[in-house]
C-alpha cells in the first residue's frame, strides 16, 4: 500500500510541476517559467511537452543557450523533433552572430534556414547587409513593416561580450534582447 501512495504523490508532483509550467508559460512569466522548467528538467526529461514548453519560456526570455539540453531530449515524436530543429536553428543563428561580430566572421556566403523569431529576423538582415563591414551598431529596417526596425550591436564587458537587439515601432524602442 505505501509503494502504492508513494507512487500516487510522485504521479501528482510529476502532473503538478507540467501544470505549473503551463500555467507560468501561459501567464507570459517566461523568466519564471524557464528557471522553473530548469529546476524541475530531471524529473520531467522524458516528458517531451514539459521539455519543449521549457525551452519555449527559455527562448522567450532570452536565455537560449539552455536551449541545448531540450534539443538532445527532443527526439521521440514529429513534433518534438521539429521543436528541437527549431531550437537549433536559433542556438547556431545567435553563436554565428556573435562570431561575426567580435571576430568579423563574414555571413553572407551562408544560406541557413531561418524562423520568425527576432534573432532570426535580424541574423537575416544582418548577413544581407552587413557584408564586409565593422560597425559599432547596425541598423536594420523590417522587411515586411518598414515602421518596424532594429538596432543590433555589442554591449562590452570585461569578461563576455553580449549581443544587444533593440526593436523599435516609429522610432519607439519596444524591445530590447540581450544575449551572450
Amino acid at each position: 500500500m505505501k509503494i502504492f501512495l508513494l507512487f500516487l504523490l510522485t504521479l501528482s508532483l510529476y502532473a503538478n510541476s507540467k501544470e505549473d509550467l503551463l500555467n507560468l508559460y501561459k501567464n507570459e512569466k517566461y523568466e519564471n517559467a524557464c528557471n522553473f522548467g530548469l529546476a524541475n528538467l530531471k524529473d520531467n526529461r522524458r516528458d517531451e511537452e514539459f521539455v519543449s514548453i521549457y525551452a519555449l519560456s527559455c527562448l522567450e526570455s532570452d536565455h537560449i543557450n539552455r536551449l541545448a539540453i531540450p534539443i538532445t531530449i527532443l527526439k521521440f515524436s514529429p513534433e518534438a523533433r521539429a521543436n528541437s530543429a527549431y531550437f537549433s536553428v536559433i542556438l547556431m543563428q545567435k553563436r554565428l552572430l556573435y562570431h561575426a561580430l567580435l571576430d568579423g566572421y563574414d555571413l553572407s556566403s551562408l544560406n541557413l534556414p531561418t524562423t520568425n523569431f527576432i534573432l532570426s529576423t535580424v541574423f537575416d538582415l544582418y548577413a544581407e547587409q552587413a557584408k564586409n563591414t565593422k560597425n559599432d551598431f547596425y541598423i536594420f529596417t523590417d522587411k515586411n513593416d518598414n515602421r518596424i526596425s532594429y538596432k543590433l550591436y555589442l554591449e562590452k564587458h570585461n569578461k563576455l561580450n553580449k549581443i544587444i537587439i533593440e526593436k523599435f515601432y516609429d522610432k519607439k524602442l519596444i524591445q530590447q534582447h540581450m544575449y551572450w
